[in-house]
């Protein structure tokens, strides 16, 4: 597929897509089906605990997944642009998961200039669980 008619709508969606598969057989299934069928990179990590303090944990997950896959090279731009991303999901959530615990994946996908990352977690308080699903975009 052109990537130039791939826009941030496409891989915000590739971005969900991955972030909400159940296992890791699932979501590497998912990666190559967007790398082979629509040119689109992916990254994913798991993630869980107290959500305040484990907010830079799941920034620094996103840029290490993300280095890891080759979305991104070490340049500040490019990894400014996951980290802002990723800051912008998590602000989307904030106010649900203050000071609760935290469980899910946190994905990112990129193709050309546009970087996405999907953040979908459940929210714990004993067996009461809130789920949310919050993204955020740049482009580099």
């Amino acid at each position: 597929m052109d990537n130039s008619k791939i826009g941030s709508r496409e891989v915000c969606e590739a971005a969900i897509r991955l972030a909400i598969t159940e296992n890791r057989e699932d979501e590497q299934a998912e990666k190559q089906k967007l790398r082979e069928e629509r040119n689109i990179l992916t990254a994913a990590s798991d993630f869980g605990g107290e959500f305040l303090n484990g907010v830079s944990k799941i920034i620094e997950r996103a840029l290490v997944a993300a280095r890891r896959e080759g979305l991104i090279d070490d340049s500040h731009a490019e990894e400014g642009a996951v980290a802002g991303a990723a800051m912008s999901a998590v602000n989307q959530i904030v106010q649900k998961a203050m000071g609760l615990n935290v469980g899910g994946k946190i994905a990112v996908a990129r193709s050309g200039d546009h970087v996405c990352v999907c953040i979908f977690l459940g929210i714990g308080v004993l067996s009461l669980n809130e789920m949310s699903i919050a993204i955020g975009h740049r482009a580099i």
